[in-house]
C-alpha cells in the first residue's frame, strides 16, 4: 500500500476519530487515504489555526492526541500558534504537514521553509518522514510522546513523494504504560510535614485535571478537611460548591485568596504547572511547599519547593488519604473568614440591572443559564479573569480557558470541539469582540457541522484587558480601539441566528432560549468594564487581610 494509506491505518489503530485541517496539493495522497477511512472523519476548517485549536481541545478533553493537517509553507506556519497553545497548555496534539518531494521537485524552493526545524521549539517531537518504512516507528513515537506526561504537541512532515511511495511496513501496535507511583519514602516525609504544620493549604493545578485524580483529590479533602484553592486551569477538578473551597487564583496578587495564602505555613501543591501565572510566590522564610506532580518541579526564583513527591498523582493522593488524619493543631478559622469575605464580594452586582451589563452580572447570568454539566468556553480577554474568579465550576472540563499561552482566537474552535465531542451537553462560547474576529470565519465550519452552539460576543469596541493594564500604569488610552461589524447581520450572513442584548433583557433567559432554538446562535452583549478599576485595582489593593 502507499505510505499515505499506511499512515492513515496507523491513525485508525491509535483510535483517531477526527482529523482537522486545510489540505494542499502536497497532501492529496493522504487526503485520498482519509477519504477511504471508515473510522476517521476529516473536518475542513477555514484556517489552520482553528484546526489546531480544535485538535488540541480534543486532546484536552480525552487525553488522546488530536490530529491537525496542513500543507507546507503558509499552511504550516498557520499551525504554529496552535502548536504553542497545546505545548504550553499540556494538550496532546499531532500535527501532520505536507512538503514538496524530497527527491525531485520542479518548483525549486517555492513555499519551502524549514518546517521541521520551525516546529522544534514549540513541540516535544518534530520529525520528517523520510521513507515509508519509517512510518510505524515515527507514528508510534509521536503518539507516545504527545500523550505521556507532560502532554503536548508533536509534528510529522510527510513529503509528497514519500506519501505516494509503496511500502510493506507493518504498524507497531499501541502500547499502554502505567505511571510509576511515588516512592513511599517521599510520601511518608510529606505526611510528616503535613502533620507538623498548623495552617496547611491545598492547591490544585492543571495536572490535577486527569482521570482518577479528581476523585482522589475529593477524597483527600473530605478525609483531612484541608481547605483548597485552584489555579485557573485547575477549576472544576473538585466541585467548587465544596465547603472547603477558598477560591481561584485569577489575579496575581491582592485578592482575598492571597490573604489565606500569606497565612499558610504549608502549601500542598498538587499538579501546578509553572506555565500558569504564579498562584502564589514563594519567599525565603515563607510557607513550605510540597510539590506533588507527575514530573519534578522546575525551579526558579518564585518557585523552589522544599519537598517533591513525583509520580502518579492519583496513587500518591490515595496513599496520603489512607495515612493522614485531621490534626488537632490545624487551625482553619482564618481561611473560613477569607472564603466568606470572597463569597460576599463575588455576589456584589451579580443581579445589577445597570446598562451595559457589568462583568459580575454577566458571569452570574451565564452560571444561571448553563446546567451543571454544561460547558463554557472562554477566549482570552478581561472577562476571563472575572469568570476564573467568579464562575462556580462543578465538574472537570466544564470551564475551558487558556491560562498558558493565553492566545486570542481559540475560544470559538474550542467550543466547537466541545460540542462535537459532547453533542448532548449545552455549550456556550464567551468571546470578546477582538478574539471573536480573529477566527470568526469558523462560523461557517460550525454551521456546516450542524452544531447547536450559543456564542456570546462581548462588545466593548477594543482590547479591554490591555486597556485595563494601560490604566493601571497611568498611561493614556491609545492604540486599543477598533470598529466592529453588525454582529447580528454578520451571524445571519452565515445562516446563524443573531440577537442584540438590550437594556432590561434577562441574559440567562436569552441564553436558554437561544440554546432551545438549536443551531448556531450569536448573542451580542454590550459590556461595561468600568468595574475593573474599582474592584480589581482599588478595592482589593486597599482591603486589609485582617478580616
Amino acid at each position: 500500500m502507499k505510505a499515505a494509506q499506511l499512515l492513515v491505518k496507523g491513525l485508525e489503530q491509535e483510535g483517531v476519530e477526527y482529523v482537522f485541517g486545510v489540505p494542499g496539493e502536497e497532501n492529496l495522497d493522504f487526503l485520498e487515504a482519509l477519504r477511504q477511512s471508515t473510522t476517521i472523519k476529516f473536518i475542513v476548517t477555514r484556517h489552520e489555526q482553528a484546526a489546531g485549536f480544535m485538535a488540541a481541545t480534543y486532546g484536552r478533553l480525552t487525553g488522546k492526541a488530536g490530529v491537525a493537517l496542513s500543507t507546507l509553507g503558509p499552511g504550516a506556519t498557520n499551525l504554529l500558534t496552535a502548536a504553542a497553545y497545546a505545548q504550553l497548555g499540556g494538550m496532546p496534539l499531532l500535527m501532520i504537514t505536507g512538503q514538496k518531494p524530497l527527491r525531485r521537485s520542479k518548483q525549486g524552493h517555492f513555499q519551502i521553509i524549514k518546517t521541521v526545524e520551525m516546529f522544534r521549539p514549540v513541540t516535544k517531537f518534530s520529525r520528517q518522514i523520510a521513507s515509508a518504512d519509517s512510518i510505524p516507528s515515527l507514528l508510534r513515537e509521536a503518539f507516545r510522546s504527545a500523550q505521556e506526561e507532560r502532554p503536548g504537541a508533536v509534528h510529522l512532515e510527510l513529503p509528497e513523494d514519500i506519501a505516494a511511495e509503496n511500502t510493506e511496513a507493518v504498524l507497531y501496535p499501541p502500547t499502554h504504560h502505567l505511571r510509576p507511583s511515588p516512592y513511599h519514602e517521599a510520601l511518608d516525609l510529606a505526611i510528616k510535614l503535613i502533620n507538623n504544620s498548623k495552617r496547611p493549604l491545598l492547591l490544585i493545578g492543571a495536572a490535577g485535571n486527569r482521570k482518577r485524580v479528581s476523585l482522589a483529590l475529593t477524597e483527600f479533602i473530605n478525609k483531612t478537611g484541608i481547605p483548597f484553592f485552584t489555579t485557573q486551569l485547575g477549576k472544576g477538578v473538585v466541585d467548587e460548591r465544596h465547603p472547603k473551597y477558598l477560591g481561584t487564583a485569577a489575579l496575581s496578587q491582592n485578592d482575598y485568596l492571597h490573604c489565606a495564602v500569606e497565612r499558610a505555613d504549608l502549601i500542598i501543591n498538587v499538579g501546578h504547572d509553572v506555565v500558569e501565572k504564579p498562584p502564589f510566590i514563594m519567599h525565603q522564610n515563607g510557607a513550605q511547599v510540597i510539590h506533588i506532580n507527575f514530573t519534578p518541579a522546575s525551579m526558579d526564583e518564585v518557585y523552589f519547593p522544599q519537598h517533591e513527591v513525583v509520580g502518579d498523582i492519583g496513587n500518591g493522593l490515595k496513599y496520603l488519604t489512607e495515612h493522614l488524619n485531621q490534626q488537632p493543631q490545624w487551625d482553619f478559622s482564618y481561611y473560613e473568614k477569607v472564603a466568606k469575605g470572597l463569597r460576599a464580594h463575588i455576589v456584589e452586582h451579580a443581579t445589577d440591572a445597570g446598562w451595559p451589563i457589568l462583568p459580575q452580572r454577566l458571569v452570574a447570568d451565564v452560571r444561571r443559564a448553563v446546567p451543571e454539566d454544561g460547558i463554557v468556553s472562554l477566549d482570552n480577554g478581561m472577562y476571563k479573569i472575572w469568570f476564573a474568579r467568579n464562575y462556580e465550576t462543578y465538574l472537570p472540563n466544564t470551564l475551558l480557558l487558556d491560562n498558558a499561552l493565553a492566545t486570542m482566537g481559540a475560544g470559538l474552535p474550542t467550543a466547537m470541539m466541545a460540542k462535537l465531542k459532547y453533542p448532548d451537553k449545552m455549550v456556550v462560547a464567551v468571546l470578546g469582540d477582538g478574539g471573536f474576529m480573529m477566527n470568526s470565519q469558523e462560523l461557517e465550519t460550525a454551521m456546516r457541522l450542524k452544531l447547536n452552539l450559543v456564542i456570546l460576543i462581548l462588545n466593548d469596541g477594543g482590547f479591554g484587558m490591555i486597556s485595563w493594564k494601560q490604566k493601571i500604569m497611568n498611561l493614556p488610552d491609545f492604540g486599543l480601539k477598533f470598529n466592529n461589524p453588525d454582529f447580528v447581520k454578520y451571524a445571519e450572513s452565515y445562516g446563524a441566528g443573531g440577537y442584540l442584548l438590550k437594556a432590561g433583557d434577562d441574559l440567562a433567559e436569552i441564553i436558554k432560549t437561544a440554546h432551545a432554538k438549536g443551531g448556531v446562535q450569536i448573542i451580542e452583549v454590550p459590556i461595561d468594564y468600568s468595574e475593573n478599576d474599582r474592584v480589581l485595582n482599588q478595592e482589593l489593593k486597599n482591603k486589609t487581610c485582617l478580616i
